[in-house]
């Protein structure tokens, strides 16, 4: 699937930072395989393998992860955005072995449910889109395929999922179906939201206006400030990447522009300048998911390259729009 990915169709739909989460959950996940000598899926792989040999039915019960993760950037507060996405580049990052003494204690019953039970309380608003939604999806699933079934099931699933998995066989539901239809839907943004980046962009443009009413020098300087300052972070974000010069001097150029243009992000210019520019390759997609377990590696396989820009570009972009925002208005109260 990676292989056949269309770069320029991923950025272009706004599909960017979806990809980028899935390569760095998918990354942290190969570390920890590679760590103990594993493969990450290999007890699905023995599942699908085991139903075709014995020519069994097989069902895939879990909720597509595109849905589980669209549902959690949902889920999550807009100012809180940040930090999950810092945490997933942290997990790629951080080169934190754990022990396997840890993994085994942690398949213990009492030890993981009061593990989970710390991350719904800390972080509710991501366990319940990741863990508790997934639960009760999977519950429905195998309620419905039981139903007019005098067989066997096999259910192959995480162990942090069980005792939820379980309740919910047990509570059982009122209408599943709809359930299922549900939490099978994207949430809609919330309406408030999209007129926030435009609220921003009437501030920027009526401090530049008030600049220049009251001298032309001091408009200029606003204007200067918001190009150095936005441009700037902007291509720091691309320099730390370690995009090509021209997407660091599309970074300078476009980000305070479109800025000013909420239809469209600094990261979308430089990434699909840095995807022309550099080109990636049949063996830059074939590599992505082992090169993506590493920053170096992200730096160097020119898809992950691109998708980073892509993020850093972004950021640097946003935290520009404030700090020179910020500047503007103090310019004009002093």
């Amino acid at each position: 699937a990676l292989g056949r990915m269309n770069l320029f169709e991923v950025i272009r739909a706004g599909k960017a930072p979806m990809v980028t989460a899935m390569l760095a959950m998918g990354a942290f996940q190969q570390r920890i395989a590679e760590q103990f000598g594993i493969e990450p899926g290999a007890e699905m792989r023995a599942a699908i393998e085991g139903a075709a040999k014995h020519k069994l039915e097989l069902h895939l019960i879990d909720r597509d992860i595109g849905t589980t993760l669209r549902r959690i950037y949902r889920n999550v507060p807009w100012w809180k955005r940040l930090y999950l996405f810092s945490g997933l580049f942290a997990s790629v990052v951080v080169d934190d072995e754990i022990s396997e003494e840890d993994i085994e204690a942690l398949k213990e019953g009492d030890l993981l449910e009061s593990t989970f039970a710390q991350f719904a309380d800390s972080a509710g608003a991501i366990y319940g889109p990741l863990i508790d939604e997934r639960d009760q999806y999977m519950a429905a699933q195998l309620l419905e395929l039981s139903d007019g079934s005098s067989g066997r099931m096999l259910a192959i699933v995480g162990a942090g999922h069980l005792r939820g998995i379980q309740r919910y066989l047990d509570q059982g539901f009122e209408d599943r179906r709809q359930r299922m239809r549900e939490l099978e839907k994207n949430p809609p943004a919330r309406r408030w939201f999209k007129f926030v980046p435009w609220i921003i962009v009437a501030l920027i443009l009526a401090g530049f206006s008030v600049g220049f009413y009251r001298s032309p020098e001091l408009g200029w300087t606003l204007v200067l400030e918001w190009v150095l300052i936005n441009g700037g972070l902007a291509t720091l974000g691309v320099a730390m990447a370690g995009g090509h010069p021209l997407t660091m001097l599309s970074g300078f150029v476009g980000a305070p522009l479109t800025s000013l243009n909420p239809t469209i992000g600094a990261g979308m210019v430089t990434a699909m300048v840095e995807a022309w520019v550099r080109k990636p390759t049949v063996a830059d997609f074939g590599e992505l998911r082992r090169d993506t377990t590493t920053l170096a590696g992200w730096r160097r396989n020119r898809v992950a390259r691109t998708l980073l820009v892509f993020f850093l570009s972004t950021l640097g972009s946003a935290i520009g729009t404030y700090v020179a925002g910020f500047r503007i208005f103090d310019h004009l109260v002093n």
